[in-house]
């Protein structure tokens, strides 16, 4: 086996802070301590000066999905190398069960496109879109057989993914007795889809009336419907992408109650609001189809809300949903990106990258301006997504026996980000120009170097599928 000794660091996790030296044999730490001695043939990485940090776990991503006539712009090549430059080892992305197919077909398929590509390790969620007798039972069966225990289903885009109530229960009720987890994006469709389709007939055609038609309030009574859903079932629920304080006040008192919910928000929401639709001087520039994710941005008071809710652990980690889509028609040879809804907001693909700028954006926002604290930033980023998911303690957390993922950060270096710097094949940031302070350095996926100051040192297809267990341990 390999040893390497990180030697110096300041190590954080969601529970310390310490400077040690970090022991690794092979893929998994072996010790932590002071003055570790360095064998003969020992790499040494000097750490000194740098906060170290377990590797980011971002458990919402889309890698080559296909939605409509779209698929997003990276793939699982270009879109894992950008997330571990960004200092993210870990992503739970998605198996779309398609017409006519069933839940563990979508795995298969999934796995397919992931296998020998992806240069970070990968788990995935299913996303279920019809349920019957025989789709519980491969739910049920992936869970304890195919190492996938979480499920996503949509209460938006009826006709497509859209799940009716009765649907959403049962699959509820199923997966709540095997220990798994439906995961729920939450947004009344039909009411939304009426929206929509009122606002075309009346001429509105531009990126800012996808805002205007997908309301906070319809989002905060999907919500409270998706946790009534979940307790009925005695089955715990999580919230997808959860943007808006008419959400939030539902998920905290359902907490409160000790009802088993939980959810995540995205730093486009903790760092942008729905003022972004109408920043430029024409109310109807196209340029604002950037901001067009689901949910889209939301208030002012919604922000705040949602990082005051960030510090209480009312909202449990920061994901992406990096789900890109460019604003260039052709960049790179992709096809049917942003500029397919030119001419009708509704045929804007819903997404936008952000995998690679996670880490930094939000220690810069979070931790330098006080908003959390650095175990609690640590805690977002890693330990509550590997703990919610079932990959805790092999990732998440900096401890001996847990797999070498780890992320060597330079707290005082400033950079300015630029989509001309990043490494998603996408063609924007939302941060485009923005200065942040803070950098990451090194990256190592179970004990490997990934990445070595501006140099990249990993592999095609260095990345594994991580089977993930019962859920629940760690609540």
């Amino acid at each position: 086996m390999s040893l390497t000794l990180i030697r110096g660091g300041r190590i954080v996790t969601a529970v310390d802070d310490y400077e040690a030296d970090i022991l690794i044999d092979g893929e998994r730490i072996a010790c932590i301590g002071l003055n570790l001695p360095a064998a003969e043939g020992t790499k040494v990485i000097d750490a000194a000066g740098m906060l170290i940090f377990p590797g980011g776990v971002d458990c919402h991503t889309h890698m080559e999905n296909t939605f409509g006539p779209s698929t997003t712009a990276d793939n699982f090549d270009s879109g894992t190398r950008s997330a571990a430059w960004g200092g993210t080892t870990t992503i739970i992305d998605f198996a779309l069960q398609n017409p006519g197919t069933t839940p563990l077909q979508a795995i298969e398929r999934a796995q397919s496109k992931a296998d020998c590509v992806a240069n970070i390790d990968y788990g995935f969620h299913v996303i279920v879109t019809h349920v019957d007798h025989q789709v519980l039972e491969d739910m049920r069966y992936a869970i304890r057989h195919e190492g996938v225990s979480s499920f996503k289903m949509f209460m938006a885009y009826p006709g497509t993914v859209m799940s009716d109530d009765a649907a959403i229960f049962q699959a509820m009720r199923m997966v709540g007795q095997h220990g798994g987890m439906v995961a729920l994006h939450a947004e009344n469709g039909t009411v939304v889809e009426l929206l929509i389709k009122e606002a075309l007939a009346q001429g509105h055609t531009s990126p800012r009336y996808h805002a205007l038609t997908r309301p906070a309030i319809l989002e905060g009574e999907a919500t409270h419907r998706g946790i009534k859903l979940a307790e009925l079932a005695e089955a715990p629920v999580y919230f997808v992408h959860l943007s808006a304080k008419e959400a939030l006040k539902h998920v905290i008192e359902a907490r409160d109650l000790g009802i088993p919910v939980f959810a995540e928000t995205c730093p486009h929401y903790l760092f942008f609001d729905e003022s972004a639709y109408a920043d430029s001087d024409d109310e109807d520039s196209f340029d604002n189809a950037r901001f067009v994710m689901s949910p889209p941005l939301r208030s002012k008071e919604s922000q705040n809300a949602l990082w005051t809710a960030l510090k209480t652990d009312d909202l449990q980690l920061i994901s992406t949903d990096h789900c890109p889509y460019c604003m260039k028609e052709g960049h790179q040879g992709r096809i049917n990106q942003k500029p397919f809804g030119a001419d009708d907001f509704s045929k804007i693909p819903n997404g936008i990258p952000g995998v690679e700028t996670r880490m930094t954006v939000v220690y810069d926002g979070g931790v330098r301006t006080g908003r959390i604290s650095l175990n609690r930033f640590v805690e977002l980023m890693s330990t509550a997504p590997a703990k919610l998911f079932g990959l805790f303690p092999r990732k998440g957390t900096i401890a001996v026996g847990s797999d070498a993922d780890i992320v060597i950060f330079d707290p005082n270096e400033t950079q300015t980000i630029s989509a001309e710097t990043q490494h998603s094949d996408c063609d924007f940031t939302l941060f485009e120009g923005r200065q942040v302070q803070g950098k990451v350095k090194q990256v190592l996926l179970r004990g490997q170097l990934l990445i070595d100051g501006g140099l990249w040192l990993g592999k095609n297809g260095q990345g594994r599928f991580v089977p993930r267990g019962e859920l629940g341990k760690y609540w």
